[in-house]
């Protein structure tokens, strides 16, 4: 009688399972979709950067815009107006501001301005080829903030790859007939921000304190203000203002972009980051260094050529390639493991 009775309950149960290959049809659609989602953000980055980088370049150089904070400060305030008009229309959401934000959010803003100024002054002073390789000691020093602050650890191929990345830029910066002094203080002063705004901000991100939007926006509303009393102060507001070329349609739209996409940059790193991870987008950020690096040395119109700089902006290129390679396999071994 028992056995009857189990006997019915596994044909009961059988009836009612899926046909096989049903539920696989609908995991293969779900994993489509995550896919493309990935790619999309990671594209989306890319594409970010790339244009912010080339547009910076043009304001900055091509029109010999003379205040690199100016700009800093556009962009502080294009972030403060998206996030807020955001929030009041119920898109995205974060705490309101209170006594503790300022704590919380410490040190990050002031390493966001720092890293957002330093990096425009350079991108003013260098050309781009220049630029983006001494933009890879920011691998370097993200590589030792990450070891003292997060306790992470790295592979000895890792090492050797962002050793010839460096090594690379040495070599081209030897023989950069273009050589700028205070353009290389800050783009290395800004490898140092970055690199450390970067670890807290992935502390600060952990806690889930304020969330991705309170730290894009609260950081902005911080530091608008000492920025404005510093450029007041310094002539640099003034100088902006009194710049001529606001008469020109052209540069105001390339000026207004430059202000929206230095908000647009931060939220992709972020979706990147988001849908992906820290790993892919910083990947997909050494892969757009390699596009604006030639693509700076035929069309940027400040880079000199010479074999000894060419020869080490390539070293450093194919470092970042295999950086990349690696660290990639390296997150796809480590899912494996996981599974």
């Amino acid at each position: 009688m028992m056995a009857e009775l189990h006997k019915r309950r596994h044909e009961f149960r059988d009836r009612n399972l899926p046909p096989e290959g049903a539920s696989s049809g609908r995991d293969t659609s779900g994993d489509t979709s995550s896919v493309f989602l990935k790619l999309l953000a990671a594209a989306f980055y890319g594409v970010s950067s790339f244009i912010i980088v080339v547009v910076n370049k043009s304001v900055l150089t091509s029109y010999r815009f003379p205040s690199s904070t100016c700009v800093g400060i556009g962009q502080m305030l294009a972030t403060i107006v998206v996030l807020r008009t955001g929030k009041m229309l119920g898109i995205v959401s974060f705490p309101d501001m209170d006594l503790s934000i300022p704590r919380k959010m410490f040190p990050l803003p002031l390493l966001f301005v720092g890293n957002q100024i330093s990096g425009l002054f350079g991108t003013q002073r260098l050309n781009l080829p220049m630029f983006t390789v001494l933009r890879r000691f920011s691998i370097f020093f993200t590589m030792v903030f990450e070891g003292l602050l997060l306790k992470k650890s790295f592979s000895t191929s890792v090492k050797i790859t962002v050793f010839t990345m460096i090594f690379g830029a040495f070599i081209a910066a030897s023989a950069d007939l273009a050589f700028d002094f205070e353009g290389y203080i800050f783009i290395m002063l800004n490898n140092v921000l970055t690199a450390a705004s970067g670890a807290y901000m992935k502390q600060k991100l952990d806690s889930k304190d304020l969330g991705k939007y309170g730290l894009l926006y609260y950081n902005s509303l911080i530091m608008i203000f000492p920025t404005v009393a510093h450029a007041h102060y310094t002539g640099d507001l003034q100088t902006g203002l009194q710049y001529d070329g606001w008469s020109d349609q052209l540069f105001v739209v390339q000026f207004v972009l430059s202000c929206v996409m230095g908000f647009v940059l931060m939220y992709s790193i972020m979706l990147c980051t988001q849908y992906n991870s820290a790993l892919t987008t910083s990947i997909v950020g050494c892969i757009k260094n390699i596009l604006v690096t030639y693509i700076g040395m035929m069309f940027g119109g400040d880079y000199i050529f010479t074999w000894t700089n060419f020869i080490g902006l390539n070293i450093s290129i194919a470092g970042s390639l295999v950086y990349s390679y690696i660290t990639f396999t390296q997150e796809q071994t480590s899912k494996k493991i996981k599974k």
